[in-house]
C-alpha cells in the first residue's frame, strides 16, 4: 500500500514541475517545443542529477513513462497555460508543491539505496532544487533559488524531517506525510509572508595596525 502511495507522489513531483516549467514557457511566449523542453528539464532534471549522484539507473530511462508523461503535460499546458487568473502565481504554489514531494521522495530513494542519513537529506535537496534552476535558467528568469525568499532551506527541513523519523523508527506513511507537510509549510510561509534568511551585509574590514 505505502509503495503505492509513494509511487503516486512521485508523479504528482514530476507532474508539479513540469507544469511550472510549462507556465514559464508561457510567461516567455514559446512554441510548442520550448514548453515541452522546459516542461520536461523541470519535470525530470532533479531526479535525473540525483540517481547519476548516487549511481542508480536514470529513472525515466528504466521508466519511459515519466519522459511520456512530461511531454504530454507540457502540450496540453501550451493550450491551457491562458486559464490561470496569474500564471506567476500559479508558477510559484506548483512549483511549492513540488518542491515539498521531491524532497521527501528524492530523500527515501537515496536512503533505500544505502545512503548515509546526511547524504539522503542532500539527495532530497538536490532533487527538489534542480529542476526548478534548470527551469529558471533556460527561461531566463532569476533563479528562484537565489530569491530573497525562503526555498532551499524549505526542501531541506522537508527532507531533514523525513530522515530522522525514519531514523528513529517512525513509521513510513507518517515520515512521509509529516516531511511533505514541513516542506509545503515552510514553502508556503515564506511565499505568503515572505520569509528570508537573514543576509550578509556589507561592513568594513579591519585595519592593519
Amino acid at each position: 500500500m505505502f509503495e503505492t502511495i509513494a509511487t503516486l507522489l512521485d508523479w504528482l513531483g514530476v507532474v508539479a514541475f513540469t507544469v511550472s516549467g510549462a507556465l514559464v514557457a508561457s510567461r516567455k511566449e514559446m512554441d510548442i517545443v520550448g514548453f515541452v523542453l522546459l516542461g520536461t528539464a523541470t519535470g525530470i532534471g532533479g531526479g535525473t542529477l540525483r540517481d547519476v549522484l548516487l549511481g542508480l539507473p536514470v529513472f525515466w530511462v528504466h521508466e519511459p513513462a515519466y519522459l511520456l508523461t512530461c511531454i504530454l503535460v507540457s502540450g496540453l499546458a501550451f493550450f491551457t497555460a491562458h486559464i490561470p487568473h496569474s500564471r506567476y502565481k500559479a508558477l510559484l504554489w506548483l512549483d511549492a508543491v513540488g518542491l515539498a514531494l521531491f524532497a521527501v521522495t528524492g530523500a527515501e530513494k537515496a536512503a533505500l539505496a544505502g545512503a548515509s542519513g546526511g547524504v539522503a537529506v542532500a539527495m532530497g535537496v538536490v532533487t527538489a532544487t534542480f529542476g526548478g534552476i534548470i527551469r529558471d535558467l533556460l527561461g531566463g528568469e532569476i533563479p528562484v533559488i537565489l530569491s530573497r525568499e525562503i526555498y532551499v532551506s524549505a526542501a531541506l527541513a522537508g527532507a531533514a524531517a523525513f530522515v530522522v523519523l525514519m531514523m528513529v523508527g517512525t513509521p513510513r506513511e507518517l515520515s512521509t506525510g509529516v516531511g511533505f507537510a514541513i516542506g509545503l509549510l515552510v514553502r508556503a510561509a515564506a511565499l505568503q509572508r515572505g520569509w528570508s534568511l537573514p543576509r550578509y551585509r556589507p561592513r568594513p574590514g579591519r585595519r592593519d595596525n
